[in-house]
């Protein structure tokens, strides 16, 4: 597939991820966070299964490859869907989507220290800038209760789960189909989800009993577009780009969660908002490595120039 085509395709992952948001928002206060993910994950790998049987791409893992679905399905699904949605039911959308915003910089920096090589001066500091601006968007003088910032750290975790997912995913690209590791890590991270929520929230699936036609099809956007197609379509162009060049692309989740949180969930924008999402789009620029590329090919350039001159 053309470069171009894959960019196209993140940049409609980010949006129905940022649109996700404001609907997981939704939903959790009609059904238990947990039940609610059991049952969302567990439709959206199904409906993966369905697509990739279509496509003729079903076929077993090898027992290297189980290994990669274990750990991608407890970190990408489990983990990161357990605390996204316990998060988004104590906080609110657009705190949620700020946090997801430093998802392209965890990504760089957890992705260097993986592979043993070690981030720049530049890299720290967008790591710095990014925390900054969560701390700004969030804890500095934004009278939130004791529970909401429980709810942002709940969503940090899912995110910073999920960053460590990509490095998986990454590693069985080589051999296996990204879009097959999906399908897995869905229907595995559903089971385990689903023994979860029978412990937590033993009664929780009575909830869906009382709930009305707008769920349902806010739930099957979910399920269907933002999980299935959006987690198949991530995972693929991860295979296909590599985890840092495709995280770059995250640093437009968080612009659309502000958007249609504030449209859809009528939650207000401030100042500090504002100012929080600066910081960390400057520190996935400088994090994920982007601006060093740039300035050393500005060099180049100058050097070249002064060469003919």
């Amino acid at each position: 597939m053309k470069q171009l085509n894959i960019y196209l395709m993140l940049v409609f992952v980010m949006f129905v991820w940022g649109a996700n948001l404001p609907i997981l928002k939704y939903l959790v206060t009609v059904v238990p966070p947990v039940t609610l993910t059991a049952f969302r994950v567990l439709t959206a790998g199904l409906v993966v299964v369905v697509i990739l049987w279509k496509m003729n791409l079903l076929r077993l893992p090898t027992k290297l490859e189980w290994k990669y679905i274990l750990i991608g399905a407890l970190t990408n699904v489990v983990l990161h869907h357990y605390f996204l949605n316990m998060g988004l039911a104590i906080t609110s959308g657009t705190h949620g989507g700020l946090i997801l915003g430093t998802g392209p910089m965890l990504t760089a920096i957890s992705g260097a220290i993986i592979l043993k090589y070690f981030p720049s001066r530049f890299q720290w500091l967008g790591l710095l800038l990014g925390l900054a601006g969560v701390t700004v968007s969030i804890l500095v003088g934004g009278g939130q209760s004791s529970g909401a910032n429980l709810g942002d750290f709940y969503v940090f975790l899912a995110i910073l789960a999920q960053v460590l997912s990509y490095m998986v995913v990454s590693k069985a690209a080589r051999t296996l189909d990204p879009r097959l590791l999906t399908a897995y890590m869905l229907l595995i991270g559903a089971v385990v989800l689903t023994a979860i929520s029978l412990v937590q929230e033993p009664r929780g699936f009575y909830a869906f009993a009382d709930t009305t036609p707008l769920f349902w099809w806010l739930f099957l956007a979910s399920a269907v577009v933002s999980t299935a197609i959006g987690h198949l379509m991530y995972n693929y162009a991860v295979g296909k780009a590599g985890a840092t060049k495709a995280a770059i692309f995250m640093n437009l989740n968080p612009l659309f969660s502000l958007i249609l949180s504030a449209i859809f969930l009528n939650e207000i924008l401030n100042y500090r908002h504002f100012l929080g999402l600066i910081l960390i789009v400057a520190g996935v620029i400088l994090g994920s490595g982007a601006a060093e590329d740039m300035w050393k090919k500005h060099k180049k350039k100058k050097a070249a120039s002064l060469k003919e001159t």
